[in-house]
């Protein structure tokens, strides 16, 4: 594997775990996670497949700026769906599906290549290639 030339690191700190308290070193996050109602959680704060799924799509928004050419992104939108399921018995995975719309692309097919292309190139995509299942879509 290639050696990664840091530029930046980010560090939060969990005490609790999914029923507990997350910041990060900076302060610019700093609140209480739980687990949501549809696993047996109380649901009413975030949680950890949120926080995945506001990094990944605006991860993703970023490489599509970098890849979009002369392709006008305004009004685009990014919305990254994580999904928490199962395997099996104590056997838990996520998979993710993102749907990207750009309404001044030339045409679906269009958009569907400079999403094609994000997904690519994307520091998260990279990280969950192999990992996980991830489905890019573009959308009207």
């Amino acid at each position: 594997m290639e050696k990664l030339i840091v530029d930046y690191t980010a560090i939060a700190v969990n005490t609790g775990g999914r029923k507990g308290h997350v910041r990060t070193e900076d302060g610019l996050l700093d609140f209480d996670v739980t687990m949501p109602k549809e696993i047996g959680g109380e649901g009413g704060k975030t949680n950890p497949e949120q926080l995945f799924a506001a990094g990944y799509a605006s991860c993703f928004g970023g490489t599509l700026a970098a890849v979009a050419g002369k392709t006008s992104l305004r009004d685009s939108e990014i919305k990254a769906k994580v999904h928490l399921g199962h395997y099996g018995p104590d056997s838990f995975g996520l998979a993710v599906d993102i749907e990207v719309k750009i309404p001044h692309a030339d045409s679906l097919e269009h958009a569907q290549k400079l999403a094609d292309l994000a997904h690519a190139h994307c520091v998260y995509s990279k990280a969950t290639r192999g990992n996980i299942e991830v489905n890019v879509k573009a959308v009207e």
